[in-house]
């Protein structure tokens, strides 16, 4: 039987189709809530339309940047595992230098956005680009590599809460780290699927250093310090019952995402990947706008 050869796109708009597969574009919703969230937060309320337009852009344009770097820095590690063999680069959809190139494009777009923003967030912007680009290279020595992880997708509340003040605080900070706890123990139950080729090959991870069982018991800690961080944050932001009852709806939702991995049955695993982390994130930023907005009144 003749093996289907998989042409590459030829024209511009299918080409981007490719790459915005990619990258997953439609996983912005696991961190732009939470950038939203904080910036609501920091402003009282919405910030400006021209404050919340550049924070959009800058989070489009790191995020995509990230993405996109990984695809390139790991398509050697892609083409060997199964499961990844059929992404853009791997399969010949796209060429390293168009992906280079999307990279490039994406970060400017991310620089430029955070000189409109101001000073602070043009000056911070390359420590974030090193922070969301060596995450690629983590699991190549650490099997904390989810937390690095984490981390990259974690300092979208700080970043957007500099966009709208100018400065730090620490609600972000502790916000960075819910984030963090959050999306690490998410990604520790999505990279139990390549628990068996991580150890084959010698990439670091939870799941193939502890286990798929242990793993799922670090990220089941992981979810439960991250509510308990999310519970905190009225101590230092002016947030009341409403964001409360959002906190619950996650644990409930943390809980939920959880019971549908087991240790011998990872067939539920993009269920809980991607389905329950969107509520969670677009859900606690409704729950903190409505206590924002109720608040102000």
């Amino acid at each position: 039987m003749a093996t289907e050869v998989i042409s590459p796109p030829r024209h511009g708009w299918e080409r981007l189709r490719v790459i915005l597969e990619m990258i997953k574009f439609e996983h912005t919703v696991f961190a732009l809530p939470f950038a939203m969230m904080s910036a609501v937060i920091a402003a009282h309320g919405f910030p400006s339309a021209r404050v919340t337009g550049w924070i959009l852009l800058a989070m489009v344009g790191a995020r995509s940047s990230a993405m996109a770097f990984n695809r390139v820095v790991d398509q050697e590690f892609d083409r060997r595992n199964p499961r990844t063999a059929t992404r853009a680069l791997p399969a010949g959809l796209l060429t390293p230098a168009q992906v280079w190139a999307f990279v490039i494009g994406t970060t400017a777009l991310f620089v430029f956005a955070s000189w409109q923003l101001n000073p602070l967030a043009l000056a911070l912007s390359p420590v974030a680009l090193a922070v969301i680009w060596g995450y690629s290279f983590t699991k190549r020595f650490t099997s904390f590599c989810h937390v690095v992880l984490g981390l990259a997708i974690g300092i979208a509340p700080p970043g957007a809460w500099i966009a709208v003040r100018g400065s730090l605080g620490w609600a972000p900070v502790l916000l960075t780290a819910a984030v963090m706890l959050w999306v690490g123990g998410f990604d520790v139950i999505y990279a139990c699927q390549d628990a068996e080729f991580d150890r084959s090959i010698g990439l670091q991870s939870l799941p193939a250093r502890l286990g798929v069982a242990g793993a799922l018991n670090v990220s089941r800690v992981m979810h439960a310090v991250t509510v308990a961080l999310l519970a905190l944050l009225p101590q230092l932001v002016p947030l009341g019952a409403i964001y409360y009852a959002g906190v619950i709806a996650v644990a409930a939702l943390l809980v939920y995402e959880q019971s549908l991995v087991k240790p011998h049955d990872l067939s539920r695993v993009n269920a809980a990947f991607f389905t329950v982390n969107g509520f969670v994130s677009i859900g606690l930023f409704l729950f903190t706008l409505t206590d924002v907005l109720v608040g102000r009144h």
